[in-house]
Parts: structure tokens; C-alpha cells; sequence
């Protein structure tokens, strides 16, 4: 397995957990679980998986020279 088969199994992963957290963040909202700090630490779970999807996504990528 190369580098960037590596990279977009990870990617993958990181997009499922990114999902994952909004689907949790949606159900604690929606039945009135509201623990305040909770949803605040998935939301920057969430938002530093966003950051490393965009890194990755990036990084394979191939830069074009226009």
C-alpha cells in the first residue's frame, strides 16, 4: 500500500467520525440533552477534523501550474 492510498484510507476514517459528531451533535440538540460543554467540545472535535480533512485533501491533490 503507497502513501496516498494510506492518506485517502484516513481520509475516509476522518470524514466518517466528521459525520459521526454532527449526527451526535443534531441528536443531543434535538432531545433536549443540551449538555452545553458537551456540544461544545464535539463542535471543536468536529471543526479540527474539518482542518485535518482539508490538509489531507490538499495534500493528495496534485498542485497544476496554470
Amino acid at each position: 500500500m503507497d502513501e496516498n492510498e494510506i492518506m485517502r484510507r484516513k481520509l475516509v476514517e476522518l470524514q466518517t467520525e466528521h459525520r459521526d459528531l454532527d449526527d451526535a451533535i443534531l441528536h443531543m440538540g434535538d432531545n433536549g440533552q443540551a449538555d452545553q460543554l458537551q456540544i461544545q467540545r464535539l463542535k471543536k472535535r468536529k471543526l479540527l477534523l474539518k482542518d485535518e480533512i482539508t490538509r489531507l485533501e490538499d495534500s493528495l491533490t496534485p498542485d497544476i501550474i496554470a
